[in-house]
Parts: C-alpha cells; sequence; structure tokens
C-alpha cells in the first residue's frame, strides 16, 4: 500500500514538472490571492500563489456568480490592500532582461459592496507605470508594459489615491528576446494590438503567441478580409514571432486600387507612439502576379516610411516599423501599392505602444541595501517597495535628500516611530549620509 501511494506521489509530482516546463523559459505567472498553484486549462500556463512575493494585503474571491469558464481562472481570486498608502510584489527577474509585463483588474463583488474603487495608482519600481480606472462590478482590464529591468528584481506596487482600495488579480512576466522592442529611451506601454479582419472575433494569446501578447479583432468595415484554413508553419524569420493564426488572414482594401488607410489619436499632443505592422502573404502568387508596397505616417515626416517597397512572403513573417518614433497627438498611416503591383496592399497585425520615461531614480544601492537589512530583522511589513522614492511615498520614519536626477539619499532615520527598541542595528554604519537617528 505504502508504494503505491509512493508511485502516485511520483507521478503527481512528474505531472506539476511537466506542467511547469510546458510554458516557455522564464514565464512568471502569479495569481493575486490564490492560496495554490495550478495549470490553468484555457491557456495551459502555470500559476503559482502570490503568497511568496507580497507581505500585506488580503486574499479575496470574486462573488460565485462570476466564477464560471467565462471567466479566466486568474481572475477568479485576487489580493486587496486597504492598509498603507503603498504595496509592493517584489518578483525576482534576469537582470537587464527585457519583460513583458501584465497586471490584470477584475473586482468581481468580491467585498459584496457592489461598489468597484473608482481608481488607484499602479507603479513600476519608484515611476507611475499608469492609473488604474474601472468601469462597472463585471469589467475586468489590464495594463501591459514592455520594460528592460535595471536590476535582478522588480517591485510593481499599488498606490492608495483616496478613491477606493486598490487591488490586483493577476501578475505576470513574459521575457522577450533583446532585438525586439528597442526604443531610443524609455519603456513601452502598450496602447492596441490589433488582429485585422480576422478569422475568429477570440482573443488571441499563448499558446498561440509564444511571447503571451494578447491580440484584439480589429474589423474595418472599409476594408475586406484575405485567408486560409491553414496557411503554413510559419519561418520565424523575424524575432517579433507573430502567431500563425493571426497571419492566416488579413486586411485589403475593397477597391483594389486604394490604399489601406487608418488614423490613431493618441492621449496628447506630446505622445511618443511606437508602431510594428505584421505582414505575411495570404495567396499564392502566380509567376505575373506581384504584391508590393509602400508605408508612410503623417506623410512621412520625420523619417517616417518605409525606405524601400515591401512585398510580403508566402512563407515568412515580416516585420516593420518606423525607424524614428511618432511624436503629436494624431498619426494617419498609408500604405500604398506601388506602381508595378498587380496586387492590392495588405495587413495582417499591428501594435502600437506609448513611450512611457521613468525619470525618478531608486533610492542609493548602499542605503537601500542598508535599510531593507533593518527591515528584514525588524520584520517592518509597513516598509514596502523603494525606502525614499516617490517621495510622497518614503517609508514611515525616514527621511531623504532629493537632488535632480541622483539617487535619494537616507538622511535620516527614526525607529521609534514604529514602535522599535533596543540596540541600534549595525546596518545602520552603512547609511554614511545619516544627519539624523
Amino acid at each position: 500500500m505504502e508504494m503505491l501511494l509512493f508511485r502516485a506521489f511520483l507521478a503527481a509530482f512528474a505531472l506539476i514538472l511537466l506542467q511547469v516546463h510546458a510554458q516557455e523559459p522564464g514565464f512568471i505567472s502569479i495569481d493575486c490571492g490564490a492560496n495554490s498553484n495550478y495549470t490553468d486549462s484555457q491557456t495551459g500556463l502555470y500559476y503559482v500563489s502570490d503568497a511568496s512575493f507580497v507581505e500585506t494585503g488580503i486574499s479575496s474571491s470574486v462573488a460565485l456568480s462570476y466564477q464560471s469558464d467565462s471567466l479566466e481562472k486568474p481572475l477568479w481570486t485576487l489580493r486587496s490592500f486597504p492598509e498603507g498608502s503603498k504595496n509592493c510584489y517584489h518578483v525576482k527577474v534576469t537582470e537587464h532582461g527585457r519583460y513583458l509585463m501584465r497586471a490584470y483588474f477584475f473586482y468581481g463583488n468580491y467585498d459584496e459592496k457592489v461598489t468597484p474603487p473608482k481608481s488607484f495608482d499602479l507603479y513600476l519600481g519608484v515611476n507611475l507605470w499608469d492609473s488604474v480606472v474601472l468601469g462597472d462590478v463585471s469589467t475586468s482590464i489590464f495594463k501591459e508594459i514592455i520594460h528592460v529591468s535595471p536590476s535582478n528584481y522588480i517591485d510593481v506596487c499599488l498606490v492608495n489615491t483616496g478613491s477606493g482600495t486598490p487591488f490586483i488579480s493577476s501578475l505576470e512576466f513574459r521575457p522577450l528576446r533583446s532585438t525586439t522592442y528597442v526604443t531610443q529611451s524609455g519603456s513601452l506601454m502598450l496602447y492596441k494590438r490589433m488582429n485585422v479582419q480576422p478569422t475568429t472575433n477570440r482573443t488571441i494569446r499563448y499558446p498561440d503567441d509564444v511571447f503571451d501578447r494578447v491580440w484584439m479583432a480589429y474589423n474595418n468595415p472599409d476594408w475586406k478580409q484575405l485567408s486560409v484554413v491553414y496557411i503554413y508553419d510559419v519561418d520565424s524569420n523575424t524575432d517579433y514571432k507573430p502567431p500563425q493564426i493571426v497571419l492566416e488572414s488579413a486586411g485589403t482594401p475593397k477597391i483594389a486600387s486604394d490604399p489601406l488607410q487608418f488614423s490613431l489619436s493618441t492621449p496628447d499632443s506630446t505622445s511618443q507612439l511606437y508602431v510594428y505592422m505584421h505582414f505575411a502573404e495570404i495567396e499564392y502568387l502566380s509567376e505575373n502576379q506581384s504584391r508590393r508596397f509602400n508605408i508612410s505616417l503623417n506623410g512621412g515626416l520625420n523619417g517616417n516610411f518605409s525606405s524601400e517597397p515591401i512585398s510580403p512572403c508566402y512563407t515568412c513573417a515580416t516585420t516593420f516599423h518606423f525607424p524614428s518614433v511618432f511624436i503629436g497627438g494624431h498619426c494617419d498611416i498609408l500604405i500604398t501599392k506601388t506602381e508595378d503591383s498587380t496586387l492590392p496592399p495588405i495587413l495582417n497585425a499591428v501594435e502600437f505602444y506609448l513611450v512611457k520615461d521613468f525619470a525618478q531614480s531608486e533610492t542609493d544601492q548602499v542605503d537601500a541595501d542598508a535599510i531593507k537589512n533593518i527591515k528584514s530583522l525588524y520584520k517592518i511589513k509597513d516598509w514596502q517597495g523603494d525606502p525614499c522614492a516617490p517621495q510622497e511615498y518614503l517609508w514611515d520614519g525616514l527621511d531623504c535628500s532629493f537632488n535632480g536626477s541622483n539617487p535619494p539619499r537616507i538622511i535620516s532615520l527614526n525607529l521609534s516611530s514604529n514602535g522599535l527598541t533596543g540596540e541600534i542595528p549595525p546596518y545602520i554604519s552603512n547609511l554614511t549620509m545619516i544627519q539624523h537617528l
């Protein structure tokens, strides 16, 4: 009997290992508020409980009426933060790694008040990522950003702005290739990602997309659809690896001589925008057929045009992005066939990202290490994220100096404000700028 139980244990353990390693290497999927780990039946992704990533907050489940197959399982639970102005997740990552990070929020009447918080702020380290503005009880939203981690960890923080209790449903990290989504400066916050004239209106993500990007259906009434049941095994000659199911359909003008044209309004006139377009030939072309086209943004202003015509390949994917960032409140993209092209232009998919510059520096590393050792020694859970920054949320009992873009320094420490007494810890000697203790 004991041997049978042992074999059953080994079989279950092996299954767990298979589930963990079935997904792409480096994926981190955190189900906030969950009390156990599991494999999501819809995506095959392995989600872990958030217990080892966060010290504060309350685990809750959404109302039973929402816990059905129509709602992704990672949204069935959440963690709320009724105490403290700043609460953070601390996640170990690869230093200098490029990550797609995504946070989901679904209220689901978890507190039985039928009133979601109006808004709260989401921080990436010491800088504002975005504000989370919720709709009704049953609407889920997500925030996504592509970011290069300067260190071997990332803090994702929720900040109470006085408009309701912050919460989070899930947190996801997906490593990307270092050659993709490269910017002149800043990180890339997702604005829109569109699967053009698709054969299905369902949302596309992993396992169809190896990087787990989320693709939404986009149907333009002025375009018609080109599609095939099965195109081919896409030759991944582009590091962006757009999913095959997205490449199996495309938009093309209803009138063959017309260009493909679409417009997009950005949040304001200072917005910086990066555009990535993905192409794959849908039709098998005969010798006397050709499809060649040029691309321009706002008439090619500031060099935003294709330097040579694009001719999509039938056995491969092509990704095009403009050589420089677009700055402005409105952009017009024009895809026009060349004079020698016998076929109109196509577009399979497109991504738009807003540049997010993170100007605030983290606390000086030596100071941060010293004060975090003190935090661990005294088990001060209220101290969350970076000690000094952002300035309005520095740790209770600390005072810091801020000098332009230089890292903040700790200049004052009052441990009695946390009710702590006893001998002075040795780590304080590493706080070389301390003026008051």
